[in-house]
């Protein structure tokens, strides 16, 4: 099934208003309680795509095309959409909003007990977590990015009052957020003969070799790294005096909320209310440390950047966050591609060390960042074509390019999907855990991204195969009929399994949404240039001139008749195609065929007529 962005984004835009507007009216309507994740998944369906697809615009009533209104007539008409996406995004704003007027992250029904019989309270349902705090950066930059345009667009005083009441709202929201990021980051120390050391040796010695072999090569391989940290010591990272002693091992990233004893943010110029304790333990998340690393991404996207949408303590803030971000992708992109021979990520499925699970989404996970390294670094080279071949297991072990058996155990990777616990949440009043139903929207995400990075013809064109296979997995899985008509997830429709149910998700449909726009980018991109290809139009370009020149000499007393027309012709297409031979061989290539073929059909006409004379 090829990937259609415009028709596709179009397709969940109309499903997405007609679930959550009702005569131009928000609708939230869950009644699984509130989530300021689902929340925020459920605006960024129509917000990101507005904000990211110029075709798409909304914040410039104007310039609307008029399929896009087609498919967002349940949100009001041209100037009716934009003060429509206000009053909704607003009301997100307050309903998220503390007592004390800082904004609050919970989790709420995402969150889940260990133990079925045990409810969650509503202390817990309240906890922030990191999915809400990257999410709030992706929908706040969204946000103010569209409110700067929009307000030059309307002259009418109250839109204005309600564009600066938004403004500061969502200003506020952005700062509590990266704060939170900032506070939830964490490098964890252990000793290699701990039970958390012994297994992560385990995961990266893929040589044969000893314990101590590969401890040393850990030494070496980070040491780096390890001075990186220890020099950021300074700058607010927290982590223990022993991580200097290089017998020791680390790991780095995000723990699944603010860590308890993160200190307070204050070094900016306003006072930020609402830092909550910590709670998490001071164990990264692989899972968790993708979620951050998307949502930072978007703190240095060139539309941030050009529209200005940082205040002075924000960009002190992302310059912070960048330090993490950059610090967490250089080792998980090293442990993943660890040792000289097998990487570790090829051993599938992935072990955690910390919370000591295994599972084919935490090889997802990994990749993920890999390949959020490899976009950082531009690489092109070997890894980049290993990762291809990751990426192309994991779909075949998830099921999502190959047939279910009876009583499949990869069915649940889908349904009911990867289920961790929080380490720390029992400080909460009981255990609490996390589940993931993504899978395939990650996988889909991660080659596209991998697609749009990929200068290899071979390697893009098996990604652009595994992409689109992924991508009719995941449409066939959009719920038919009834609530949620339009969006995901019915399992059950690509995996016939009685365990399979059928549940709205905003989580999957945001991320299917994701992906689309980035499907987007990736066409918009110009397609890879083949030196070979480019070489051979060269040489029929040289000779389709060449040939036209002497038919020229020819033909210079002729300047109309249907052989003017036809040498006229033939040169606008010899222009365009040397234009087109450097970025479009192939194009060029196939242009100057048929020019070639009509050279000789005239030479051959002009020597037919010379011997009747």
């Amino acid at each position: 099934m090829q990937i259609k962005p415009r028709q596709h984004l179009l397709d969940i835009w109309r499903a997405a208003a007609r679930h959550s507007f009702e005569d131009g009216k928000p609708v939230w309507g869950d009644t699984e309680g509130l989530s300021s994740v689902a929340d925020a998944e459920r605006l960024l369906c129509l917000l990101y795509p507005a904000t990211e697809v110029p075709a798409f615009r909304l914040d410039q009533p104007d310039t609307t095309e008029r399929d896009v209104l087609g498919a967002l007539e349940r949100i009001g008409s041209r100037l009716e959409i934009p003060p429509n996406l206000i009053t909704a995004l607003a009301q997100f704003m307050r309903t998220h909003t503390g007592p004390d007027d800082s904004p609050t992250f919970s989790g709420g029904h995402y969150f889940r007990t260990d133990d079925p019989q045990r409810e969650l309270t509503h202390e817990q349902s309240q906890l922030g977590v990191v999915d809400s705090y990257s999410m709030s950066v992706t929908l706040c930059l969204a946000t103010l990015g569209f409110l700067k345009v929009y307000e030059n667009s309307t002259t009418r005083p109250e839109m204005r009052r309600a564009v600066g009441e938004l403004r500061e709202a969502t200003r506020s929201r952005l700062t509590a957020a990266m704060i939170s990021l900032l506070r939830s980051f964490t490098v964890n120390v252990f000793d290699a003969e701990s039970e958390q050391g012994r297994r992560l040796i385990q995961v990266i010695g893929q040589g044969g070799q000893s314990d101590r072999a590969v401890l040393q090569q850990f030494s070496r391989r980070f040491r780096p790294l390890r001075a990186t940290i220890i020099e950021s010591l300074s700058r607010g990272i927290q982590v223990d005096e022993s991580i200097r002693d290089e017998s020791q091992l680390f790991e780095c990233g995000w723990a699944w909320s603010v860590v308890k004893d993160a200190p307070t943010i204050t070094d900016l110029s306003v006072q930020a209310p609402g830092q909550p304790d910590g709670i998490a333990d001071r164990l990264p998340y692989v899972y968790f440390t993708v979620v951050a690393l998307d949502g930072i991404q978007d703190l240095f996207s060139e539309r941030t950047l050009t529209l200005g949408l940082l205040d002075a303590d924000q960009q002190k803030l992302a310059e912070a966050l960048r330090l993490r971000w950059e610090l967490s992708q250089q080792y998980w992109s090293a442990i993943a591609r660890f040792g000289a021979g097998r990487w570790p990520l090829e051993d599938l499925p992935w072990q955690t060390t910390g919370l000591r699970l295994e599972s084919e989404y935490f090889s997802l996970t990994v990749a993920a960042i890999l390949v959020h390294d490899l976009v950082r670094r531009k690489a092109t080279d070997d890894d980049l074509t290993r990762t291809v071949s990751v990426m192309e297991r994991l779909a075949d072990r998830g099921r999502v390019t190959s047939r279910m058996s009876r009583n499949d155990p990869a069915v649940g990777l889908h349904h009911p999907g990867v289920t961790m616990p929080l380490a720390g949440s029992e400080r909460s009043g009981g255990p609490l855990q996390w589940r993931m139903t993504d899978f395939s929207a990650q996988l889909l995400k991660r080659i596209i991204q991998l697609a749009e990075l990929s200068r290899n013809v071979d390697a893009q064109d098996r990604l652009l195969r595994l992409g689109e296979q992924a991508f009719e997995h995941l449409w066939n899985r959009r719920i038919e009929e009834g609530e949620g008509a339009g969006l995901w997830d019915n399992a059950r429709a690509v995996f016939p399994d009685p365990r399979v149910g059928r549940r709205l998700s905003w989580s999957i449909t945001e991320r299917v949404t994701e992906c689309l726009v980035a499907a987007r980018n990736l066409y918009e991109q110009q397609p890879i240039r083949s030196p070979e290809l480019a070489q051979l139009a060269r040489e029929l370009l040289s000779e389709a001139t060449h040939l036209f020149g002497r038919e020229q000499l020819e033909a210079s007393t002729i300047v109309d008749g249907s052989r003017g027309r036809a040498m006229r012709s033939i040169e606008s297409r010899l222009d365009r195609a040397r234009s087109l031979v450097d970025d479009r061989p192939a194009t060029a290539f196939a242009l100057a065929l048929p020019v070639l073929q009509e050279l000789d059909t005239l030479a051959q006409a002009r020597g037919a007529a010379a011997q009747e004379v």
